[in-house]
């Protein structure tokens, strides 16, 4: 009977043990399962690819594109001043991204994209479209004193972790007429404004052409969204545009509300394929938690 009774006391404090581990595996999994979804962003002027920049032209450095999202992983992504065969090649090199954007010339391949790219396993998109910064938003046109086209991309996603909707815009604004950046910008607000009732989670990244004082073009947008190198808890305050190494400014941006913080604003230096500027611009990136 002694021999039986501490048998049946050695299983219990073995049960016990096994009990005691399997729920301590339990919270630490519900702590992982807990943890806010985060997405992480980039802003990106890849630079137009028929622009003549001698060895810093497209065909010495397309790859490192490619290298740079793949170590960098955004989530999601816009790039600006991309033409059809740079979108492309992004779209064919970055496995596992998917793409929407249409060329701003006639809204299907001709001239820059505002593309918009993301990460298929962390999010998926909904909806999509673009407009044009003009007094005809609807149709390939050019607005106020705009040296050039310019266009916005939308899109709604949804995070597949916590099922969560936001929406994403990427543009790229006039970098002459100083009526077409103000005028350019209130119309993405107004647009912004309107296409979320819900109150969804809003992102905006683009190459403004515009410093972070300029209040006469970013005001009403600053009392609307926040400026992600504002309020990251870790922020950058480097340069934007090198203009391979002879320009600077802080031109590259993104804007972001309804989330609950910005752990992260990061100005994107790091070298790849040996090169020292992957672009006249250096790519941005955020860490937005819901």
């Amino acid at each position: 009977m002694a021999a039986t009774a501490g048998l049946n006391i050695e299983i219990m404090k073995r049960l016990a043990i096994i009990l005691a581990l399997a729920l301590s595996s339990g919270l630490i999994a519900s702590a992982k399962n807990d943890k806010p979804a985060e997405i992480t962003v980039m802003s990106y002027n890849i630079r137009m690819g028929v622009a003549k920049d001698g060895t810093n032209s497209w065909e010495y450095r397309y790859p490192a594109s490619a290298m740079m999202i793949s170590d960098q992983k955004p989530d999601i992504f816009g790039i600006q001043e991309a033409y059809d065969f740079q979108v492309k090649y992004m779209d064919e090199y970055c496995d596992g991204y998917k793409c929407v954007g249409v060329g701003r010339e006639d809204g299907k391949s001709k001239g820059e994209h505002m593309s918009i790219f993301y990460n298929t396993k962390k999010v998926s998109l909904l909806k999509w479209g673009t407009y044009w910064l003009s007094e005809t938003p609807e149709k390939p046109s050019m607005g106020w004193d705009a040296a050039c086209m310019r266009t916005a991309t939308w899109a709604l996603m949804k995070d597949k972790k916590s099922g969560r909707k936001f929406y994403f815009v990427n543009t790229h604004l006039d970098h002459v007429g100083p009526i077409a950046k103000k005028k350019g910008l209130k119309l993405i607000v107004d647009s912004i404004k309107e296409m979320n009732p819900k109150g969804y989670p809003m992102i905006l990244t683009g190459d403004f052409n515009t410093e972070p004082h300029e209040q006469v073009i970013l005001g009403e947008l600053d009392t609307l969204m926040n400026s992600a190198r504002k309020t990251a808890v870790a922020t950058d305050n480097g340069d934007t545009f090198n203009g391979w190494g002879k320009g600077k400014g802080v031109i590259d941006h993104i804007y972001w509300s309804g989330f609950s913080t910005c752990t992260s604003f990061e100005v994107i230096r790091k070298p790849y394929m040996d090169r020292k500027f992957i672009s006249d611009h250096y790519p941005v990136k955020a860490c937005l938690v819901f």
